[in-house]
């Protein structure tokens, strides 16, 4: 790829079958329990093959959207070329209300992922440009940070995050966004988790660790390695801790991801612009189109039942995208 998303991207040989070779990885467990109030009837796509339709293009490279159901309104960072001599990306905060009003939110976000806190009132950002994660207030816009570092070392460059309803936050920290600047997790990339103020190790081992999301109960977390072409899964504790490390899926760069309220896991494939749709078991579903390269999604719309994608346009540029599934998402 290009500078983007993640610069620099290095070769790993580290794969799926190495990790289970290595006694890492245990076997596939069935998925988290549905929402017992979801309208789950069979699959969530009207047919194995969907396309997505554009609904505006002229982005530079849009990442991270996340639905404001108080507002109505979809929040997604765009990243810019990197700039100065730390090669750090600038990157704003937008804000989109339907059916066509695209806003600057936050002029220097410095984001990459974002979620809405469980009580609404705050944007959660993977902030790259101090390398931390950040919570925007949404009434006045104001930034406090969520997690500094770990154990006194600089994060890589925070990329992707999901919070559950407890106020615990999962976060990859690939080295995508870092730049220039020093590496102080020593060659590692990593998933931590963040509760009550506290940063926690969840991951060490994932080459290139991108999207994170939580099941609807909370009690599965998945997270994709983008430099093993792997979804991991990690059975959740009530005090937050991980364990049962399990392989999920194999797709070819897994970038972004979301659920439906039954489920249904929705992964993004940034080399294959497709989105792919697994059932909670693993079961493949089928796969929603966007542009040539995408990089995330998100379920939203006055019903939750709008996935919105962002992805590239042809001719350059990266574009909002969105297609009607029969299910709403988690947790609309």
């Amino acid at each position: 790829m290009a500078h983007r998303t993640r610069p620099h991207r290095r070769k790993w040989t580290v794969t799926a079958a190495a990790l289970v070779l290595a006694g890492a990885v245990a076997p596939a467990a069935s998925g988290a329990t549905p929402d017992p109030s979801c309208p789950a009837t069979g699959s969530p796509l009207p047919s194995p093959a969907v396309a997505a339709q554009l609904i505006r293009g002229g982005f530079t490279f849009l990442e991270g959207p996340t639905w404001d159901r108080r507002t109505g309104t979809l929040l997604v960072s765009d990243m810019r070329s990197p700039t100065g001599p730390q090669g750090v990306q600038p990157s704003a905060m937008l804000r989109y209300t339907p059916p066509a009003t695209f806003e600057t939110f936050i002029a220097d976000a410095g984001s990459n992922g974002l979620a809405i806190t469980a009580d609404g009132t705050q944007v959660l950002a993977a902030t790259h440009d101090n390398r931390t994660v950040s919570a925007y207030r949404l009434s006045d816009r104001s930034r406090t940070t969520v997690a500094a570092g770990y154990l006194g070392h600089a994060f890589n460059s925070p990329n992707d995050l999901t919070t559950g309803q407890d106020g615990t936050t999962y976060f990859s920290d690939p080295s995508y966004q870092r730049g220039n600047r020093a590496d102080e997790q020593g060659g590692r990339t990593s998933v931590f988790r963040v509760r009550d103020g506290v940063v926690s190790l969840v991951d060490d081992t994932l080459p290139q660790p991108n999207g994170v999301v939580l099941s609807p109960d909370g009690t599965t977390l998945y997270v994709g390695a983008t430099g093993a072409d792997v979804i991991m899964k990690y059975r959740v504790h009530p005090d937050g801790s991980t364990s049962d490390r399990a392989v999920f899926a194999n797709i070819r760069t897994p970038d972004g991801a979301t659920v439906d309220c039954a489920g249904n896991v929705y992964w993004v494939s940034n080399g294959e612009g497709l989105v792919h749709v697994f059932s909670p078991s693993g079961a493949r579903l089928g796969t929603i189109s966007a542009g040539r390269t995408s990089t995330n999604a998100a379920f939203g719309g006055p019903d939750g039942r709008t996935l919105y994608i962002t992805s590239s346009v042809a001719g350059g540029g990266y574009g909002l995208y969105q297609t009607r599934l029969a299910l709403p998402g988690n947790p609309y």
